[in-house]
Order: structure tokens, then C-alpha cells, then sequence
């Protein structure tokens, strides 16, 4: 049994992700298998590329079922950049394309901004507000730097399991 699955839907730097896993000693599978899945004590769903294409992967791997039912066994669970979009109702990339549905709210696009002074994609680094203590946080103090590459964002329906915000025309 794995330590954490990296679930391989061909889209993401799963090696990347598998590679910084293991760097701290953690052990880190990467899978399609649903039994593997299953049996992991922790997974990752990593992401980069377009929403519905995504999607569609997932669909086409007979994962969506075996993501869902890992987040609804209470193990720990990570969405890294579209990984953790997908995980929201829907997304308005190419769309509006359904997501998985784990967490009630859409994923929109920045706004452009008729001066030209932000850009999207958003790149660059940014300080987090911190308005809730969660575990994945340890070691992060408010105002900590983090840097971002994206063009969409999660908008939750409840403001409340927002635990970090910052700002980029706007908080998000």
C-alpha cells in the first residue's frame, strides 16, 4: 500500500510532484489504479493544463468516482493548482464545464484589465492573508510570500472554508 497516491490522469507534473513527496521522506506512488487509490493512506491530484480537457482524462480513466470516494473517507487530500479547481462544481474555462463537484462553487476567470497594468495569467508573488489556521499551513506566518501562475480561481459558496486570501484586482 502507498503511502500517498499522485493520481496520474495525464495531466500535471506528477513526477515533480512524486520527486518533492519523496524529498521529505514521504512515500509517494504514481497511479490510475482505483485499488490503489483506495488503499492509500493520502493522495494528490495535481493539475496544469485546461479544465474540461481535465475532465475528460479523469472520465475517460474511470477516476472520477475514485477521487470522490477518497476525499469522502476523510484521508487527507490535496489539489495542487487545477487539482484543487477541479474539485469545485464548475468552471467557466471553455465553458461553463462541470467539475467533480466535492466543493460547492465556481472557478472564474480574472478580470482583464482595460488599463494593461495586470496581466492575466497572474504571475508572480504574492502575500497571503491568513483567515483561518489549518494544518497544510504549518510553518506559514501571515504575510508570507507565495507565487502564483494561474488565469482562474475558485470562488466558494460558503466564504467560510476560505482559509488564505490575497490580492490580485481583487481578493481571491
Amino acid at each position: 500500500m502507498p503511502g500517498i497516491a499522485v493520481i496520474d490522469y495525464e495531466m500535471g507534473n506528477l513526477r515533480s510532484v512524486q520527486k518533492a513527496l519523496e524529498s521529505v521522506g514521504a512515500t509517494a506512488v504514481v497511479t490510475r489504479d482505483p485499488r490503489v487509490i483506495a488503499d492509500a493512506a493520502a493522495a494528490v491530484l495535481p493539475g496544469v493544463g485546461a479544465f474540461g480537457v481535465c475532465m475528460e482524462n479523469l472520465r475517460r480513466h474511470d477516476l472520477v468516482s475514485p477521487v470522490k470516494d477518497f476525499i469522502a473517507s476523510g484521508r487527507p487530500f490535496l489539489g495542487i493548482c487545477l487539482g484543487m479547481q477541479l474539485l469545485f462544481d464548475e468552471s467557466e474555462e471553455f465553458g461553463p464545464v462541470r467539475g467533480l463537484g466535492v466543493l460547492p462553487g465556481r472557478v472564474v476567470r480574472f478580470p482583464d484589465d482595460p488599463a494593461g497594468l495586470r496581466k492575466v495569467p497572474h504571475m508572480g508573488w504574492n502575500a497571503l492573508q491568513i483567515l483561518r489556521r489549518a494544518p497544510h499551513l504549518d510553518g506559514l506566518d501571515d504575510g508570507a510570500q507565495v507565487y502564483f501562475v494561474h488565469s482562474y480561481y475558485p470562488v466558494p459558496e460558503d466564504p467560510r472554508v476560505i482559509a488564505t486570501t490575497t490580492n490580485y484586482g481583487g481578493d481571491f
